[in-house]
């Protein structure tokens, strides 16, 4: 008998609520392959249908920026002024934005 066990690998899981448009991250959980992994995510994240729909995805396929650099990531963009919108007024039938 192979006393190595082989772990499933990792997935996240994220639902997008009958109230939202947008997924959610909701946690993560170890399946053999998408197919196991979203009945899975049905059954552990979903038990009082709080869904519409339901993303599921290896976690060694997500690429994250790193938190650490985000000077270098975002800052380029405060010298970029003309990207935000100060620089014209909107008329009066939109001013409510």
């Amino acid at each position: 008998m192979n006393s190595e066990r082989k772990e499933w690998p990792l997935w996240e899981v994220f639902v997008r609520s009958k109230a939202g448009l947008d997924h959610k991250h909701c946690g993560s959980l170890h399946a053999p392959d998408g197919k196991m992994a979203l009945k899975m995510a049905r059954d552990v994240y979903t038990r009082r249908m709080e869904g519409t729909s339901i993303w599921v995805v290896r976690s060694d396929q997500i690429f994250a920026s790193d938190p650490g650099e985000k000077g270098m990531l975002f800052d380029p963009m405060e010298s970029k002024v003309y990207r935000h919108p100060t620089f014209y007024e909107l008329p009066e039938s939109v001013n409510h934005m």
